[in-house]
């Protein structure tokens, strides 16, 4: 007989930094609506209020990084971590409610990941509201299915599926958009469940500007990375279109046919040909990563 502990279902991954006035209750909180087995990750982004000990304290298990690297940061070290077959990510700042895991666990019998979705009465400001709902649109669009909250950090996932996935996840802010739109583009499935978020405690630490546009970036990167011709196709498209709309206009004022409608043309044709060769790349490394992991499941 093995002296080995079980290993828990659950892991809570929760990073923070500075988070002093908002961990210790959130621990406390989330302790009580998880199995007696089931564990809670703090990873301690080298604050400097005693965010780490007031965790500890309040029962949590403590990964204190030597110095600051960055929410995605932290959630990968989170993820590595993980003992459980199961992880919930949750932001440290107190906006989101513990009594909602056990929602966000109850679909993973039969769907990958599930997203907790912020509805219209969650508190947050105007402008991030109508940020995040243009970011929804966009990877929407991207990924070929509705998508409710693309930068929700509130989720649950199978620990096999996140840590697949963990390499591709920026060390800023914006992992919960690579997270969501990879795990959908790879063909996994995922459910968003309505959830509602209070305003955070303490001073956001996110820049609209800054982040939005790494936002936008890392959409177009996982966007190029499985789904090439959603980027080319268009932008081959605008370029026909444009050399199309030039050429009648100088057709009809000038009669003739000039070089700049054929430089828009050729630009056309060879970007809707570099998104065809980038689609068959993506597509062979997706094979790949799918071989791989069988791989790995018959070690």
């Amino acid at each position: 007989m093995s002296d080995r502990p079980t290993p828990p279902r659950v892991t809570v991954i929760i990073p923070a930094y500075n988070e002093a006035m908002n961990v210790a209750e959130l621990v406390k909180k989330t302790k009580a609506v998880l199995g007696p087995g089931d564990e809670i990750l703090v990873i301690d982004d080298a604050s400097d209020d005693g965010t780490g000990e007031l965790a500890r304290q309040a029962g949590a298990t403590v990964l204190r990084r030597p110095y600051r690297m960055g929410n995605g940061a932290a959630i990968k070290h989170g993820i590595r971590h993980a003992r459980g077959r199961i992880v919930v990510m949750m932001d440290g700042d107190g906006q989101h409610n513990p009594d909602d895991i056990p929602r966000l666990l109850a679909p993973l019998d039969r769907v990958d990941m599930v997203v907790g979705a912020r509805t219209a009465t969650s508190q947050s400001d105007v402008h991030r509201w109508l940020g995040n709902r243009a970011y929804n649109v966009f990877a929407s669009y991207l990924t070929g299915r509705p998508i409710l909250d693309t930068t929700s950090g509130f989720r649950a996932l199978k620990a096999a599926l996140a840590r697949k996935f963990v390499y591709l996840l920026p060390n800023a802010f914006s992992y919960p958009t690579t997270l969501t739109m990879a795990t959908i583009r790879a063909g996994q499935s995922v459910e968003f469940v309505p959830i509602v978020t209070f305003r955070r405690g303490g001073r956001s630490k996110l820049h609209p500007l800054r982040d939005g546009v790494r936002f936008l970036i890392i959409m177009f990167k996982i966007a190029t990375l499985y789904a090439p011709i959603k980027v080319f196709v268009p932008v081959s498209a605008l370029f026909f279109l444009t050399g199309l709309g030039y050429y009648v206009y100088t057709y009809v004022a000038f009669h003739r046919f000039t070089n700049m409608s054929a430089l828009f043309f050729i630009n056309a044709v060879i970007i809707f040909l570099m998104g065809l060769v980038s689609e068959q790349i993506a597509q062979m490394r997706f094979e790949r990563s799918e071989e791989i992991d069988r791989d790995d499941e018959t070690l």
